[in-house]
């Protein structure tokens, strides 16, 4: 178990295991928070409840998920709970934990591909 937590420490993400992979994303949003995406199914992560605000933009798919406290953007979560896949801010993960993910660059600014394949 991994945790995943923001700068002032009220929100502790527990993930089942460290990531993979994690997606750096250029559009507009993750560029602004400078995030890097781990996706999880929200199964194997456990979120505190009422720690956090939301944000919901665009065609309304996802809730950006941030600190109350601090603003530390740590998560998105789909609005159709249906959906099996969430994103983790792997930024807020330790550094030996991201240093071992693959970190794969993805244009969602303009073509919405991989930059690196």
């Amino acid at each position: 178990m991994i945790e995943s937590s923001c700068v002032c420490g009220a929100v502790h993400l527990k993930i089942n295991r460290a990531p993979d992979e994690v997606l750096d994303c250029n559009c507009t949003l993750c560029r602004r928070y400078g995030t890097l995406w781990a996706y999880y199914s929200p199964k194997d992560v456990i979120v505190p409840s009422g720690l956090t605000d939301t944000f919901v933009r665009g065609p309304k798919q996802a809730e950006f998920h941030r600190c109350k406290i601090c603003g530390c953007v740590t998560h998105w979560s789909a609005l159709d709970k249906t959906y099996d896949r969430m994103g983790v801010n792997a930024r807020l993960m330790a550094p030996e934990v991201l240093s071992r993910a693959r970190v794969r660059s993805w244009d969602g600014l303009n073509t919405r591909k991989y930059l690196d394949e």
